[in-house]
């Protein structure tokens, strides 16, 4: 995959691959973003290392223009920052799936969130080194 675009196959869509996500994640937090995060081993096939969803909920932000909003600058974060990741996974030959859910109630500007994106996106790679060198055994 080239540039900076977002493809399809790193959109997490499958509703067992959510449910189980939400089952047996961890969580990772950097105010107002939460992560909620599951690692397991690369497959063979044609998957992308990293799946990601958004989720904006209507109890926080009542209105559907600044839920969009708040999607588009997450997706924005991600898509620009994402580098931070992407090297560790593929050095501990690992993929992830993530949740990224928006927590405040009120709308946060783009430099905010961004921020915090960097912060859950080191942790995620750390957390990836981690159960690398804890064997395979430990992946999910």
């Amino acid at each position: 995959m080239k540039g900076n675009r977002l493809y399809k196959c790193e959109k997490l869509c499958s509703r067992t691959a959510i449910n189980g996500l939400f089952a047996g994640g961890r969580s990772v937090v950097a105010y107002p973003l939460r992560a909620v995060v599951m690692l397991h081993e690369t497959p063979g096939g044609k998957q992308a290392v990293a799946r990601f969803m958004i989720t904006v909920p209507k109890k926080k932000i009542r209105t559907a223009v600044g839920r969009v909003l708040q999607r588009r600058r997450i997706r924005e974060a991600y898509r620009l920052n994402r580098a931070l990741l992407l090297p560790g996974l593929a050095d501990n030959g690992c993929c992830v799936d993530i949740a990224f859910l928006y927590m405040d109630s009120n709308i946060a500007d783009y430099a905010k969130i961004e921020k915090a994106m960097k912060v859950i996106l080191g942790k995620i790679s750390a957390l990836a080194g981690a159960v690398k060198e804890a064997g395979n055994d430990a992946v999910d």
